[in-house]
């Protein structure tokens, strides 16, 4: 009987860096690493505070097979200096779900954990799955941090209009993670091709 062709990996050999922010929408970063896991890639978690609120660190090594990040005083992890690290080692850096904290703190400058400071000193593609109320998602300011990051290169997937938190519909639901998993893909492929150039 003749073997069936396995499907070639889209994220062999790549390590995506998964940022995980407080919003109820963070359970579906356990999706998001199974997907990204199916497509090859080494997936290293790094949650926040508030992150560790609606999905706990164990869960998302369970799914990662790989230690989480949360703790930047931490010193049984396996680097020196854990944010330069990471920031260094990642093919690029996905904030799934992104909060619309984390993306002002983002937008501002802003190194005060963990994850903020991964994503300043690195120098690798840089996006964000926002989730949140469909009001703060629409106010101003929001609006401005999303653009200001857009303008420095950081790519957006979503939100899309669904079922909010608050319950009703509205956008600022987070993108479904095989949406999201088809944007690394074209990110890290873009990535590749540049290089070649």
């Amino acid at each position: 009987m003749l073997k069936k062709k396995q499907k070639a990996k889209r994220l062999h050999r790549k390590t995506i860096v998964l940022v995980v922010t407080g919003s109820i929408a963070a359970y579906k970063a356990c999706d998001l690493v199974k997907l990204l896991r199916e497509e090859g890639a080494r997936v290293l978690c790094v949650m926040t505070e508030a992150a560790k609120q609606f999905v706990t660190p164990l869960v998302l090594r369970a799914r990662s097979g790989e230690p989480v990040f949360h703790d930047f005083f931490k010193t049984d992890f396996p680097y020196g200096v854990i944010h330069t690290s990471l920031a260094e080692e990642a093919d690029l850096i996905l904030v799934a779900p992104a909060s619309a904290n984390f993306i002002a703190r983002l937008a501002a400058g802003m190194a005060d954990d963990l994850a903020t400071c991964i994503i300043l000193a690195t120098r690798k593609p840089v996006a964000l799955a926002p989730a949140m109320n469909d009001q703060m998602y629409a106010h101003p300011l929001t609006r401005a941090n999303i653009e200001r990051l857009k303008g420095i290169g950081y790519r957006f997937v979503g939100p899309v209009e669904g079922p909010l938190v608050c319950g009703k519909e509205g956008t600022g639901h987070i993108e479904d993670p095989a949406s999201i998993l088809e944007q690394v893909i074209h990110v890290v492929a873009s990535k590749k091709r540049s290089k070649r150039c």
